[in-house]
C-alpha cells in the first residue's frame, strides 16, 4: 500500500467522555474539516458520558422505549452512519476520518472497511483477544452484506421488519471472538469523505440495551437478551480480564500505526471544529426533528 519507511501522518485526536450529541457533532466537524483540507486523515478515540443509545442513521424511533430510556438516565442520539442500535457504556469508540484519497478508505466501501478491519484486529490482538473477521458464506451470484452504512436499512422500513440491535447480527467482515461480535462498525461516505466509527464494549452486561427497546412483551425482550448474550462478547468475556479504556486506546493507537503504516500524531482539535460542533450540537445532533427524524 505505502512504503512503509515513510509513514504517512495522520492526526490522533484523544477526547473525554461527552454527551452523545457531542460525540456526533465532533466526528462530522472533523469530515468537514477534513473535506476543506483544514485537517489531515484522523483516527478519534472517545467514550460516552452518560450512557447513550444510538441509533443508525434510517432507524425507526418505535424501536426505541421511550419511558423505559428515559426511566434509566441514558441519553439518545441519532448517528450519521447506518445500522442499528447500540448502547454506549463502557466501551472504548473509534472513528477514522479521512479524505477519498487516502489509500486506505479507497475504493468499495467494503473494501475499505476490510482495510481498516486490520487496523482493528491487530488491537483485539495486541489485547490478548483471538479475534477474527466474519465472512459470510453466499450462493454464487448473490450479493453478501456489507459493513453497515446509510443505505443498510430504509428510512420506510417497518420497525418489525429489521431486528434492532447491532451487537446481534454480524455484518460481513466484522470483527468476531468464537463466532460472537465484538466491534460492531458502520460507515459514511459524504462528499466531504469517508466516516467510519464503531464501538468496542469493553466489560458489562452486554445485554442491557434491551431494556430500552421495545419488544411485543417480556417474554420477547428476554429472548432478545439471551440471542445477545450468544452471539456478541465484550473484551473482558473474550480475554478473561478487565480491560481498561486506557489499555484499549494504547493497542488502538499501535495496532493503526502498524497495520494501516501511519504515524499518528497526537494534537487537539482546532478551535473551528470545536464551534462547528457547538452549532452541530444544537442545529442537529439534539434536536427532535434529527434524533425522533420528525419531518
Amino acid at each position: 500500500m505505502t512504503n512503509p519507511s515513510l509513514p504517512t501522518n495522520w492526526r490522533l485526536i484523544i477526547t473525554p467522555p461527552a454527551l452523545g450529541s457531542w460525540n456526533m457533532a465532533i466526528d462530522e466537524a472533523i469530515l468537514e474539516a477534513v473535506g476543506k483540507e483544514l485537517a489531515p486523515p484522523t483516527l478519534r478515540l472517545y467514550a460516552w458520558q452518560p450512557a447513550c443509545l444510538s441509533l443508525g442513521y434510517a432507524q425507526s424511533i418505535q424501536d426505541v422505549d421511550l419511558i423505559a430510556l428515559s426511566d434509566s438516565g441514558w441519553q439518545l442520539v441519532r448517528r450519521p452512519t447506518g445500522g442499528r442500535a447500540i448502547l454506549h457504556v463502557d466501551e472504548l469508540t473509534y472513528a477514522v476520518i479521512a479524505p477519498h484519497n487516502e489509500p486506505r478508505v479507497q475504493g468499495t466501501l467494503l473494501e475499505s472497511y476490510q482495510r481498516l478491519a486490520q487496523a482493528l484486529l491487530k488491537a483485539l490482538q495486541l489485547l490478548g483477544i483471538p479475534a477474527e473477521t466474519h465472512q459470510i458464506q453466499l450462493p454464487s451470484g448473490t450479493q453478501s452484506n456489507s459493513p453497515d452504512n446509510n443505505s443498510t436499512t430504509s428510512q420506510n422500513t417497518s420497525h418489525a421488519d429489521i431486528n434492532p440491535i447491532c451487537f446481534e447480527v454480524p455484518s460481513n467482515y466484522e470483527i468476531v471472538v468464537a463466532g460472537k461480535k465484538i466491534i460492531g462498525s458502520a460507515q459514511a461516505r459524504r462528499k466531504e469523505g469517508v466516516l467510519q466509527h464503531g464501538s468496542l464494549p469493553l466489560y458489562g452486561d452486554i445485554t442491557r440495551i434491551s431494556k430500552v427497546l421495545c419488544f411485543p412483551d417480556e417474554t420477547h425482550r428476554q429472548r432478545a437478551a439471551d440471542r445477545i448474550r450468544q452471539r456478541a462478547t465484550t473484551a473482558q468475556l473474550a480475554s478473561g480480564r478487565i480491560i481498561d479504556w486506557d489499555e484499549a486506546s494504547r493497542a488502538f493507537i499501535r495496532a493503526f500505526e502498524d497495520a494501516l503504516q501511519v504515524r499518528l500524531v497526537h494534537t487537539d482539535l482546532s478551535g473551528s471544529e470545536l464551534m462547528r460542533a457547538d452549532e452541530l450540537v444544537q442545529e442537529k445532533y439534539s434536536t427532535l426533528q434529527w434524533n425522533y427524524h420528525i419531518p
